[in-house]
This record gives structure tokens, sequence and C-alpha cells, in this order.
């Protein structure tokens, strides 16, 4: 693969990633101005749906948990170029959200309605708020590497790619994973709980839970003393009033 190439292959998986991502917050917020929300159809039987669901949350869970462990991207860097790896982690993560997003089942039930306005704007803006620091966060550490950009330019310019760094910054000062706390704050912050919602709520918490412990063994052992003393001084996902001594 030329070095253009692969500029345009992550060029072309970034806008797609990016534009996925960005349909799945819509989505998962339930707007009435949307044609198409987790909650815009009528329910389906119950086992049908939950069996549909709890397979494309598998699904989504093994590919974003496999695709992530340093094993697995040596082994995929051998097939394809090591610069685009990233950018085929977020292609093929993009696909499994559309998946979400079209074949989610609605279940019958309403968790929770709140009818209060000043209730309703409050979890609106807690949905805002998550997923902002969600977003946030991804520029705080390196947006444009995290999915998969960077890696090509340098590839485009010859530059070697850099050792791995520990940084502590911003966000990451008050919570070790600000990005999976503003994913889960934002699925979690909605006016109407729907048990179709729920369902997609508890999964993907799970999933996050699940994820941290596997990548802060990877970031333990490629990182070492470093990230284990932060481990020990700042919280995982739940802010701390005032971070530990080390």
């Amino acid at each position: 693969m030329s070095s253009l190439l692969l500029m345009v292959y992550s060029l072309v998986a970034y806008l797609t990633g990016l534009g996925v991502l960005t349909g799945f917050v819509l989505w998962v917020g339930a707007w009435d101005f949307l044609p198409w929300h987790i909650d815009s159809r009528q329910p389906v039987d119950l086992a049908q749906g939950m069996a549909v669901n709890l397979g494309l949350l598998l699904l989504f869970g093994l590919q974003h948990s496999v695709m992530a462990r340093p094993g697995f991207k040596r082994l995929l860097k051998r097939m394809i170029p090591g610069p685009a790896e990233r950018s085929t982690y977020v292609l093929i993560s993009a696909f499994m959200i559309g998946l979400i997003c079209i074949f989610w089942q609605p279940l019958p039930g309403t968790v929770w309605a709140v009818d209060n306005p000043i209730g309703q704007w409050l979890l609106i803006g807690g949905y805002v708020a998550g997923w902002g620091v969600s977003v946030w966060s991804t520029f705080i550490i390196d947006h444009f590497e995290l999915f998969g950009l960077r890696q090509a330019w340098r590839h485009l310019r010859g530059l070697p790619e850099p050792a791995g760094t520990f940084k502590e910054l911003s966000f990451y000062r008050v919570v070790r994973h600000p990005m999976q706390l503003g994913v889960l704050v934002g699925l979690w912050s909605t006016p109407v709980m729907s048990a179709t919602h729920l369902v997609l709520a508890l999964g993907m918490t799970a999933y996050v839970l699940i994820g941290l412990y596997y990548e802060e063994r990877d970031l333990l052992q490629e990182l070492g003393g470093d990230y284990a003393d932060y481990r020990h001084r700042v919280s995982q996902l739940i802010p701390a009033l005032r971070r530990r001594r080390g």
C-alpha cells in the first residue's frame, strides 16, 4: 500500500468513524426531530428483541476487545501495513456501531419518564456534558492518533513511530478514563428511560467495565511504574474529592 493510498484510506476511515459515532450519539438521545432513533419504532416480542440485542452487544464487545489486544494488533500488522492498523480498527468499529443503530430491537416498557421541566433539562444537560467530555478527552491525548490519521500522516512523511509515553493532563488528573466516564454519563442521562434504552445502557456499561480491566492490564505492561503510581493516585471512573498520595 503506497503512502498516499494509506493516507486516503485512513481519512476515509476517520470520516466514517466520526460520522457513525455522531449518528450513534444522536440516535441514543432519542430526539423527536429525528425520523430514526432508539425509541422511534414499535416494540417487538420481548424474547426475540432481547436475543437480537444481546447478540449485537456480544459482537460489539468481542470486536472491540479482541482488536484492542496487543497480540491481535501484532497479528494484524503482519497482514496490513502497521500505520493502517488503527484506521482498520476505527472502520470496523464504525461498522459494528452502525449495526447496533440499524438492527437494535425496540422492547416494551418504560423504566422512568421525568415530567418535571427542571429534571428534564438536568438530564439533557448530563447527556450533552457526558458526550462532550468524551469527545474533548480524545483531543487531550491526541484525537487524530486515536482515530488513525496521525499514523498515516507520519508514514506519508517518512517519520518513525514515537515511543509510548505517559502523560497526565486535564480530565486525566481527575479520573483515569474520562472518555469512558463521558460515554456512561451520556448513555444514562435521559428524561425517558425506555426498556430499549436500558438494555443498551446496561450492556455498554458492562462492556466498559470489562474492557477497562484488560486495557489497564495492557497499560501496566506497557508503561510500568509510572502507570502503577497513577493508578494508585487517581480513581478509575468516579472522580475523587482529592487524589491519594502515591
